[in-house]
C-alpha cells in the first residue's frame, strides 16, 4: 500500500475522507436519517426535511423573533422521536412550564443553565457534545453580550463543528447575530 493510499485508509477510517481531493466529486447520498425534523412543517421542507446531524446550525433573531419557540419546536420533535436532548442555557432565560406547554418531554431534556458567563457555559456545551448520545444539543448565547462573545477564539465554533461531526447530533447555537458561518449547517 503506498503511503497516500495509508493515509486515505486512516481518514476515512475517521471519517475525515471529506477533506480529500479526487479529480471525482464527493457524491455522499444522504437518508432521512441525515435530517433531524424540525417540528415545523415549513421550515423542515425549506430546510430539505430538517437539520443536518453532525453540523452546526444556527437560529438567528432579535428578541421577540420566534427563534426559542422554534428551539423549542426542535427540542420537542427531538424528544418526541425518543432522543435525549440538551440545553446550556448561559443566562437562565428557559421557561420549562412554556416548554411543556408545547409538547417539550421534559425528563428527556439535560438543562444546564445560569452559567454565569460565556466561558464556563462554552465548556458545558464542549463536554456535552463530547459525551455523546444526544439527539439535539442547543446552546443559548442570546443574552450574553457582544464582548462575552468576542472573548471566544476564533476557531470554538470549528472546533464544535468537529466534535460532533459524523455523529447523529444536531448542534444548534441561538443567538441575536451570526457566530459560526458553519458552511455545512444552516
Amino acid at each position: 500500500m503506498t503511503a497516500r493510499a495509508h493515509i486515505e485508509s486512516l481518514l476515512r477510517a475517521r471519517k475525515l475522507d471529506v477533506t480529500l481531493t479526487s479529480s471525482q466529486p464527493w457524491n455522499r447520498r444522504e437518508s432521512a436519517e441525515d435530517r433531524a425534523g424540525t417540528g415545523v412543517p415549513g421550515l423542515d421542507a425549506e430546510l430539505g426535511g430538517g437539520l443536518k446531524r453532525g453540523q452546526v446550525s444556527e437560529i438567528v433573531g432579535l428578541r421577540s423573533a420566534g427563534r426559542t419557540a422554534i428551539l423549542c419546536g426542535v427540542l420537542a420533535a427531538a424528544a418526541a422521536r425518543g432522543e435525549v436532548v440538551a440545553l446550556v442555557d448561559t443566562h437562565d432565560r428557559f421557561d420549562p412550564v412554556s416548554a411543556s406547554a408545547i409538547g417539550l418531554d421534559l425528563s428527556r431534556l439535560l438543562w444546564i443553565r445560569d452559567m454565569g458567563d460565556a466561558s464556563r457555559a462554552l465548556k458545558a456545551m464542549n463536554l456535552v457534545l463530547q459525551a455523546g448520545g444526544f439527539g439535539v444539543v442547543a446552546f443559548d448565547l442570546t443574552d450574553v453580550p457582544p464582548h462575552g462573545l468576542r472573548s471566544f477564539p476564533f476557531t470554538t465554533w470549528m472546533r464544535l463543528s468537529r466534535v460532533i461531526e459524523g455523529s447523529q447530533t444536531v448542534a444548534i447555537l441561538l443567538a441575536s447575530e451570526h457566530l459560526a458561518r458553519s458552511p455545512g449547517g444552516v
